[in-house]
């Protein structure tokens, strides 16, 4: 018997012993250990293609090779995911949202390793975008994965998935408590004990491989000193800061959208590759920051080596003008983002976590740098670049408890929690004015297929259109007279017959009321059908959603309607009363 089979034949003994909530437990620790592994895999496998790639060049000299890697890893990633994977495995926590809304939870075994070997080799290669987003979609495959291969229902496959996804994001920043409020926030799982207890174990139990592989070093190594402790005089400047950090955040997903329209629109992937390789590679070229996720370069900022920034950089002679470094950092955090989107949409596979954090770091040393330049004041750079990261990162995900409990843990700042949350709330009403919708949750919305923390929205996700419609009425020809329907009618289940053109196109509608005086006399019966045949109140397009669909039984006062094609081809009839018995059943199904 093979290892496998045998702690398959263990855990099956167990499940009969144990209780639903104490085999999730054990679960939920297997989860946690297995994306911990993964996440020190993936950054060692990112670190060893750094290293080989850029770690070698001497600060002071122009590397070339800036307008060439960015390309290659693009290209390298594309042919991975095209010839290996065979699979979409970019935009990550948006397919852990569609897997959860539409494939009940499962995601392919490949998710499990696919993004680790993509993310590491676009990154690695200068792609400037986030591992989080990868290793995300890989914790929330292993999860899924375990939960398929135990057997469980759809709830509890649905628990492991979010332990696997919050584990690996508490996993890479070594942070259980951000593990566990990502997955709360962002994945929309109800906060119950039954939920948050496996949530818990299998963050705290990643953080341990973690901590344990890695060291306890975080990973933004800053300590706060008294000089960067928060002052009451300081609030108008964080207004203002998450005023700023809300347009900044709005300006990211906007940018992101657009730049993701003008690659989808290109048909040859050829294409895509030659203008996301000259424009990255120009763009890392001129900013070397732009290389790669970019934790280096704020870090650097934080902590007053600003002169990093310019190392194999066309300025690094001006390095020391403290107008020159403002305007660098400013061009910086604008052109990460036109990076970050040109990276996932020419073929790379990433997130935009880490761009998040990136673009609010500059933010607020801009912020801090402005001031201190224009009235010579003394702000603490490394504060206001950490507030910053919260405050952009929390209107872009939508997610503020995530952005400030994040930032607190990375940075053990903990004292800076005033001017998180006034930042973080701030900027997320701003960007909420602007677009209320996520980067990870635009699409999915647009498409109906978001699961959300209003039980009633997430209802109408599960339900489709297509699982809803009836087809068993039969279809009349435009050429039929009344004696055609009456011996129709004898053997008919339903009191509507659709009428149809010779190419299947719905001309209209036929009710066996309109018929009843006149189906009894004979001589009637050579009435063309089309004189009794009305129009009916509206149309359905087979594609439509749910939730669009109810608001016209309403105001059409009918309980049934047609549905076709965007062609007009009738293709069944869909009822009020099957919808809202279907809307009960999976209610009910949810609270359960």
């Amino acid at each position: 018997m093979r290892p496998g089979e045998k702690i398959y034949r263990l855990y099956l003994r167990l499940a009969k012993r144990l209780n639903d909530r104490q085999v999730m437990g054990i679960l939920a620790v297997i989860v946690g250990a297995c994306a911990g592994l993964v996440t020190y895999f993936f950054e060692m496998l990112l670190y060893a293609i750094r290293e080989v790639l850029v770690n070698w060049i001497p600060a002071d000299s122009l590397n070339f090779l800036f307008l060439i890697y960015p390309a290659i890893g693009i290209v390298l990633a594309t042919l991975f995911v095209k010839y290996i994977v065979k699979d979409n495995i970019s935009e990550g926590v948006t397919r852990v949202l569609y897997a959860m809304s539409s494939k009940g939870s499962r995601l392919p075994a490949h998710n499990c390793w696919t993004s680790v070997v993509g993310g590491a080799t676009t990154i690695g290669f200068g792609g400037s975008v986030g591992p989080e987003a990868p290793i995300v979609l890989t914790g929330a495959a292993i999860g899924s994965n375990i939960g398929k291969l135990a057997k469980l229902n759809y709830r509890n496959i649905t628990l492991l998935l979010c332990c696997g996804a919050g584990a690996a994001i508490a996993s890479i920043f070594k942070a259980p408590i951000t593990g566990v409020v990502f997955v709360l926030e962002i994945l929309m799982l109800d906060i119950t004990a039954s939920s948050v207890i496996p949530l818990l174990i299998s963050s705290i139990t990643a953080t341990t491989i973690a901590l344990t592989l890695r060291g306890f070093d975080p990973i933004i190594a800053v300590t706060l000193t008294p000089a960067d402790a928060f002052e009451l005089k300081q609030i108008p400047l964080f207004i203002l800061l998450g005023i700023l950090c809300g347009l900044m955040a709005y300006y990211f997903t906007t940018v992101n959208s657009r730049v993701g329209r003008f690659f989808g629109s290109m048909q040859s992937q050829y294409k895509k590759w030659i203008v996301g390789g000259v424009v990255l590679g120009i763009l890392i070229f001129i900013f070397p920051p732009l290389y790669g996720e970019g934790y280096e370069a704020f870090v650097s900022l934080m902590h007053g080596k600003a002169t990093s920034l310019f190392d194999n950089s066309l300025f690094y002679r001006f390095s020391s003008n403290d107008w020159v470094l403002l305007i660098y950092i400013i061009a910086i955090m604008f052109f990460k983002v036109i990076a970050m989107s040109t990276t996932n949409a020419a073929g790379g596979v990433g997130g935009t976590f880490a761009p998040s954090l990136f673009v609010g770091a500059f933010m607020g040393a801009t912020v801090a740098l402005a001031f201190n330049t224009i009235f010579g004041w003394h702000l603490s750079i490394v504060s206001f670049t950490l507030v910053g990261m919260s405050g952009v990162m929390s209107g872009v995900m939508k997610a503020p408890l995530t952005s400030i409990f994040l930032i607190a843990e990375l940075s053990n700042g903990y004292g800076l929690f005033i001017p998180l949350m006034i930042v973080a709330c701030i900027s997320f009403a701003v960007d909420y004015y602007l677009d209320p919708d996520s980067i990870y949750t635009k699409q999915l919305r647009m498409k109906g297929e978001l699961l959300t923390h209003n039980k009633d929205e997430s209802v109408f996700v599960f339900l489709k259109l297509e699982d809803l419609m009836e087809t068993d009425f039969v279809r009349i020809k435009e050429n039929f007279t009344l004696g055609d329907i009456v011996h129709i009618i004898s053997s008919a289940h339903r009191n509507i017959f659709p009428v149809i053109d010779n190419f299947g196109r719905l001309l209209g509608v036929v009710q066996l009321d309109d018929l009843r005086e006149d189906m009894f006399k004979r001589e009637k019966w050579g009435t063309p059908i089309t004189n009794y045949m009305i129009q009916p109140p509206d149309k359905i397009l087979e594609k439509e959603q749910i939730q669009s669909i109810l608001p016209k039984f309403d105001e059409k006062n009918t309980w049934m309607l047609p549905v076709v094609d965007k062609n007009n081809h009738y293709k069944g009839f869909i009822s009020k009363s099957r919808i809202l018995a279907a809307y009960r059943q999976q209610l009910v199904k949810i609270s359960q």
